[in-house]
């Protein structure tokens, strides 16, 4: 039964770790909670101090990412003009867009529900495209920030095995 739990407790958390990483990047699965998850679960069955401080900087780093994926991104297109409500709708259409047209739906949805909903705001369509392509950087600066969290939070895990 030990051998068992030793072969799970080898697997299972970088597992976790790989596979939210490709959740940030494709947006199906909570990337960086998964990422965090296959930490938890291997500081759980290392149960040292320097697992749970490994953790424990783990949640820093993720605390920071998400701060950061928020904020930064967000104060962009604040100042280029573009509207939460747009971000809202235009989420909304993403997930209509993802049911319609499998695979690309998602974000084609996602584009065309910025466009249109700036476009609807002001009738200039020179202006809804600037405001497109601003959201669609501010949205890749926001997974960008994602990710690097995650392979940071990466990096501590296996320092924490190099350690241990």
């Amino acid at each position: 039964m030990d051998a068992l739990v030793g072969d799970v407790g080898g697997i299972v958390p970088p597992l976790l770790i790989v596979v939210g990483l490709v959740g940030i990047v494709v947006p199906v699965l909570p990337g960086l909670l998964l990422v965090l998850g296959g930490v938890l679960l291997w500081a759980l069955m290392e149960g040292t101090a320097l697992a749970w401080g490994i953790f424990t900087a783990s949640v820093v780093v993720a605390v920071a990412g998400v701060a950061l994926q928020y904020l930064l991104p967000g104060r962009r297109m604040r100042e280029r003009g573009v509207a939460t409500s747009t971000l809202a709708l235009a989420v909304l259409l993403g997930i209509v867009g993802m049911f319609v047209v499998p695979f690309v739906g998602a974000f084609v949805g996602f584009v065309l529900g910025i466009y249109l909903v700036e476009l609807g705001r002001n009738g200039d369509r020179r202006q809804a495209w600037e405001r497109t392509k601003h959201a669609l950087v501010g949205v890749l600066q926001s997974v960008g920030i994602e990710l690097v969290a995650g392979l940071g939070i990466a990096g501590l895990y296996v320092a924490g095995l190099l350690a241990s």
